[in-house]
């Protein structure tokens, strides 16, 4: 892990894009909640409900080329386009400090647990 990003990877046996990714588990029950497709810079991620603006599980797809069969779960912001904007403009102000959030916390703690409890139940679903 570093430094206040939790990251775990889970493959699958056949090869999908974040968006068929995401239409393969939209249905399924997680403990991280509901998953959504969301756009956050330039790409699409899988997030699960926000803990906080600081803490959130995350499923990018990895790898090259607009398929994959390895995927990650890790611990981020709060995806979006406006989130990344504000959350920016806060760090900026405040010189940093408004990230300590995301390392130390009750919320930072439980968003790593969900991480390892999401990767598990992708693993279960056999995809």
């Amino acid at each position: 892990m570093a430094f206040g990003v939790k990251v775990k990877t889970v493959k699958t046996s056949n090869k999908y894009t974040i968006e068929s990714f995401y239409e393969a588990i939209k249905d399924k029950k997680f403990t991280a909640g509901e998953p959504s497709l969301t756009k956050h810079g330039l790409v699409y991620v899988i997030t699960f409900p926000a803990l906080d603006s600081r803490n959130q599980v995350w499923i990018m797809r990895t790898g090259f080329g607009q398929e994959s069969n390895k995927f990650q779960v890790q611990k981020q912001e709060q995806a979006g386009m406006g989130n990344m904007m504000s959350n920016a403009a806060l760090d900026g102000l405040t010189k940093g400090w408004a990230g300590v959030g995301k390392v130390f916390g009750s919320n930072a703690k439980e968003c790593e647990k969900l991480v390892e409890v999401t990767a598990q139940e992708l693993n279960a679903l056999g995809l």
